[in-house]
């Protein structure tokens, strides 16, 4: 039998316990980019790892994808400067359906390897020509994103440099043939097999070079 003292007590923990509770509920049931609810957020991408990343932040998005989109860039551009210019040109193919509230978020991502682009390869030989030509030696992978509404646009790239060990060509056409890496700038996706027998080193972000900047971009909305 409780005392009047011991009751009191009693029910001021049984209340601390349930408001400790539900604070725990909202705390698990609230993601980190709470300042995103304003928006409707539309991934402009059909890669599986660009979904895959953006699912990582634990947003709710979209997705909307327009056919034959200009990737075409001036002359003049090099380097880290080409896939921002191409992620604003992506974006700027959506302005026109885009409606107040909606943030759209694109991307685009290029090898860079001795002062030329890799983009993705045409068909198998043009994938196998790309690796051997990677073998052995250290190149850079840039990934420009661009952030767009009605009202505002921003946009940055993100750099890696990734060094690949000397690849073999029976590892080469077994990747290749395997993988199908058809769709990936430089023919290679670090995430599968060549990643894991042909890369010996990165610096800089590992999600940059599977095609977009995870944790940049997380900053840049968190400061949005």
């Amino acid at each position: 039998m409780l005392l009047a003292g011991d009751k009191i007590n009693y029910i001021i923990d049984r209340h601390q316990q349930t408001v400790f509770s539900i604070i725990n509920r909202l705390i698990v049931n609230r993601t980190m980019l709470d300042n995103l609810k304003k928006y409707q957020i539309i991934l402009a991408s059909n890669s599986p790892r660009r979904k895959e990343l953006m699912s990582g932040l634990g947003v709710d998005y979209t997705i909307r994808t327009l056919p034959d989109v200009d990737e075409s860039y001036p002359d003049t551009l090099a380097g880290a400067e080409i896939p921002e210019f191409i992620a604003r040109e992506k974006a700027d193919a959506y302005r026109a359906m885009m409606k107040p509230g909606e943030l759209l978020v694109t991307a685009d991502t290029i090898v860079w390897l001795d002062g030329k682009v890799l983009g993705k390869p045409e068909g198998r030989e043009g994938a196998i020509e790309m690796l051997r030509t990677l073998s052995g030696k250290s190149h850079q992978v840039f990934t420009g994103v661009c952030l767009t509404t009605t009202e505002w646009q921003k946009s940055f790239t993100a750099s890696s440099d990734v060094q690949f060990d000397i690849l073999s060509e029976d590892e080469i056409q077994y990747y290749v043939d395997r993988y199908q890496p058809l769709d990936k700038a430089g023919a290679y996706g670090v995430q599968e097999w060549i990643g894991y027998i042909g890369v010996k080193s990165i610096s800089g972000s590992f999600y940059n070079i599977m095609g977009l900047p995870i944790q940049k971009l997380y900053g840049e909305l968190k400061n949005l």
